[in-house]
């Protein structure tokens, strides 16, 4: 959690690092282990007087922007537009992820015109027969085509600082861990094999009585406008405020994220519905949790 420091040297008020966006709720992709089909919020899309909002209450604070949450972001053809708008903040950053198979030569030359700082392909598998498994309805050779084209596209333009490839450790795809590396190292891409998380509330889901890191950084907005706890709350369980009502930063800054985040520093999921049945980060050690960023 950050704060801002005015002319004089005293501090304003706090404010998340991290912003993220859902400006739509489409997806091309029907992965066995993500919600998003199941998701009932409407609008199917954000409008742009409410993702404008977002980016205007919190302009010249050295925001990270990730413009998607629950979705596919190249979804969203508006996409080259939203990161336009937020790149006329010189503090701000701009990150996305995807699975990539949207990613045409207009959307590429758009979003690296535009001044994108991170984008991680999500490709999980080094075959078709294995992203097949994972990556259910997006087709594997368009996907790598694109891949590489944007890896030479943004390496010929020198736009993008980061360019990750992704795939979720599985079983079904152990043993291409080594090849996928190898090869995409070898094609300028950074390759990143990541721990595979399940969702909260899914069943066999069982809670970790521990703190959460995202509290004290990252802040979460829905295609209607509702701040939400969590990046992971897939059905509205955790919504602190109500940006078509409230500034960002009144939010942040507001009672109900406060208490939040007060208990999850305790360790205490518990309390909250959300949270009640989540088992992220339970390998990490918490000694030392700085429990003294929680002003409630």
């Amino acid at each position: 959690m950050s704060t801002i420091a005015s002319a004089n040297g005293a501090e304003k008020r706090p404010h998340p690092e991290i912003v993220q966006i859902e400006t739509n709720i489409a997806c091309n992709a029907e992965c066995p282990f993500c919600p998003q089909k199941s998701l009932r919020r409407r609008p199917h899309r954000m409008s742009d007087e409410v993702w404008m909002k977002i980016i205007d209450d919190t302009r010249g604070l050295g925001i990270t922007y990730r413009p998607f949450l629950i979705n596919e972001p190249l979804s969203d053809k508006r996409m080259g537009k939203i990161m336009q708008y937020i790149r006329k903040d010189e503090t701000a950053r701009i990150e996305i992820n995807t699975n990539g198979e949207l990613m045409t030569e207009q959307m590429a030359e758009e979003i690296l015109d535009a001044g994108i700082d991170v984008i991680r392909f999500s490709i999980d598998g080094f075959s078709e027969e294995t992203f097949s498994q994972s990556r259910v309805g997006v087709n594997y050779e368009r996907t790598v085509e694109r891949t590489l084209q944007f890896l030479k596209t943004a390496k010929k333009s020198g736009g993008a600082d980061r360019i990750e490839v992704r795939m979720i450790d599985m079983p079904i795809n152990r043993h291409e861990h080594d090849a996928y590396k190898k090869f995409w190292s070898g094609h300028g891409g950074i390759p990143i094999v990541t721990h595979f998380y399940r969702w909260p509330w899914e069943p066999g889901v069982k809670r970790a009585m521990l703190p959460c890191m995202k509290v004290l950084r990252e802040m979460f907005f829905f295609v209607n406008g509702k701040a939400t706890l969590c990046c992971w709350d897939s059905h509205e369980r955790g919504v602190i405020g109500d940006v078509t009502k409230q500034d960002v930063l009144d939010i942040w800054n507001g009672a109900i994220n406060q208490h939040y985040r007060k208990l999850l520093a305790e360790g205490r999921r518990d309390r909250i519905l959300l949270c009640s049945r989540c088992e992220a980060y339970k390998d990490l050690q918490f000694d030392g949790f700085p429990r003294e960023v929680v002003n409630a």
